[in-house]
């Protein structure tokens, strides 16, 4: 791979990757009934909604979960893995493109977590400011996934339930989203 094809591909990765972000925050956000007048979470709604109004109209939510971001996210990996391909010089068959793509918005949502989970968990060691945005934000997307372990896990005064919940993401991002994507690469190949 050469020099410039190299920094195109991480110049796609990080613009998808931010976009991403912030379709799945979106989503988190409204899932978890995260609080709306965090600065954080209107930022949020005022970049998403130009995208998520009009496609609600037609694909409504379905109990908490925004089915309309889910389809963004979804073609935001679809697209971004098309010009991947593209930029390498190969044309993938479809079935295999939505399932890298599937692959991708799955290990992409398991690598979120873990991330917000360690950073949460690493401020919530230094005490910061409860009502400060960031950390009301990441505790209401983090805390459905730490509820069941909360307070079950704790030896002294330390939780281990954070550590447990990211041991478990990883173990999903290798026994499902690693083969998924293998199952979507050959599948991509036979075109």
């Amino acid at each position: 791979m050469s020099y410039l094809l190299s920094a195109f591909t991480l110049i796609v990765q990080v613009v998808f990757g931010a976009i991403a972000t912030l379709f799945l925050v979106r989503l988190l956000a409204e899932a978890n009934r995260a609080e709306f007048h965090n600065p954080l979470s209107q930022f949020v709604y005022r970049y998403t909604n130009p995208v998520l109004v009009p496609l609600r109209r037609v694909l409504p939510n379905w109990r908490r979960i925004n089915l309309a971001a889910v389809l963004i996210l979804l073609l935001t990996f679809v697209l971004e893995r098309l010009v991947l391909f593209l930029l390498a010089g190969f044309l993938p068959t479809w079935p295999g493109l939505l399932v890298l793509s599937l692959a991708d918005l799955l290990d992409f949502v398991l690598l979120f977590y873990i991330v917000v989970i360690f950073g949460w968990s690493l401020l919530s060691m230094f005490s910061p400011d409860p009502y400060h945005p960031l950390i009301r934000l990441a505790g209401a997307i983090v805390e459905p996934l730490l509820r069941p372990l909360r307070g079950k896990l704790v030896i002294g005064s330390i939780d281990f339930s954070p550590t447990v919940v990211v041991i478990v993401l990883l173990l999903a991002q290798r026994l499902i989203a690693a083969p998924l994507f293998d199952f979507g690469a050959s599948l991509a190949r036979l075109g």
